[in-house]
């Protein structure tokens, strides 16, 4: 008996054994399958919720409104046209979507991806024909940035397509990480406490423009994109140039994020709760007029006090090297290590936490 079952068992072993790790293989496979599901479904729904909550925050779209959405074929734009025409079926009001394409004829620009995507999704588009390529490239020195002027010949093209179409919004693609960086760009290079709003008149009072992405990190909209297979268009215009300050920008937020997680989240939360009184511009606050009231003041020195238990009385060293702090608080002194020991965490007592809050 022992015998036959060692010859059955053999006999299953050597039947099973080739087909195992095809087994394995469908399991993991089907894991990672559903894995992928779940992040994805999670990132759609992220998406959604903070394209959606930058719409309410701002008021940006009303019942009845026609929004143009500006589609230049990059991977903010397709997520911002699909974001809300997704929002569209689920909102308790009515808006109309019609996406639109400015064609500046750049050398090599693929002119069928465009229509042919819009087309498929059944979405009401207008291409726009302008050769505003060869006006930039002869107005501009060649190695200089050509954005500006782009930027300002594509703006008036645009506004008027928008009056030809009875738009009543123009929706742009501007994302969080671009407002941040047009902040940084104005302050270190303008001298200038300003970025992109997330809703504003234009220049001739004619046009509301909004940016429904405002809330939205790039990282995820690269995701969305590479998951939806968007037909990108590449910018061979000014996305090809070199040494653009806002790339310079752009890598010093990516090792700030690095360095020290929550800061460029903290930065974009303080975009939100400006408090003029505590700034130095005297066209926005009345410093020569200010007086003493005898009333307490919401806005007064003790409400942006540092915290008394994170109060530095004197640097020490330790053995280590690094410069420390010596705290004192409520309940004693203690020694809080700041320098090179830490400083890859990221981590004190008071660094940079992420703040999850957005600005309202």
């Amino acid at each position: 008996m022992r015998t036959t079952d060692h010859f059955i068992v053999g006999d299953i072993e050597s039947r099973v054994a080739p087909v195992l790790p095809e087994l394995a293989s469908k399991t993991s496979g089907r894991r990672r399958d559903e894995k992928l599901a779940y992040e994805r479904n999670k990132l759609h729904k992220r998406l959604l919720r903070l394209t959606g909550q930058a719409l309410g925050d701002f008021n940006m779209i009303k019942d009845g409104d026609t929004v143009m959405v500006c589609l230049s074929g990059g991977k903010d734009s397709y997520a911002l046209l699909d974001l809300l025409l997704t929002l569209r079926e689920r909102a308790p009001i009515a808006f109309k979507i019609v996406a639109v394409n400015l064609d500046q004829k750049q050398p090599g620009f693929p002119e069928h991806v465009l229509p042919d995507y819009l087309t498929k999704l059944r979405v009401r588009f207008h291409i726009e024909n302008r050769d505003t390529y060869s006006i930039v490239t002869r107005v501009i020195p060649e190695g200089r940035t050509m954005c500006s002027l782009c930027s300002r010949l594509r703006r008036g093209i645009l506004y008027r397509v928008a009056d030809e179409l009875g738009a009543t919004k123009v929706a742009l693609g501007h994302h969080r990480d671009d407002i941040l960086e047009t902040f940084f760009l104005n302050m270190f290079f303008g001298g200038q406490l300003k970025s992109m709003p997330p809703k504003l008149v234009s220049d001739d009072g004619h046009h509301i423009v909004i940016r429904p992405l405002a809330y939205v990190p790039e990282e995820d909209l690269a995701a969305y994109a590479q998951w939806r297979a968007f037909p990108i268009i590449p910018c061979n215009l000014c996305g090809s140039q070199e040494n653009l300050k806002r790339r310079e920008i752009k890598q010093l937020m990516r090792d700030w994020e690095k360095r020290f997680p929550g800061r460029v989240e903290n930065i974009f939360a303080a975009l939100g709760r400006l408090t003029p009184s505590h700034l130095m511009d005297r066209r926005r606050f009345d410093f020569e007029g200010l007086q003493a009231t005898n009333e307490p003041m919401a806005d007064g020195d003790i409400a942006f006090d540092v915290s008394p238990e994170f109060e530095a009385v004197g640097p020490t060293r330790t053995e280590a090297g690094p410069a420390n702090l010596v705290l004192r608080g409520r309940g004693g002194t203690r020694e809080l290590r700041v320098g090179p020991a830490i400083e890859p965490h990221g981590r004190t007592p008071h660094s940079e936490a992420p703040d999850t809050r957005r600005p309202r």
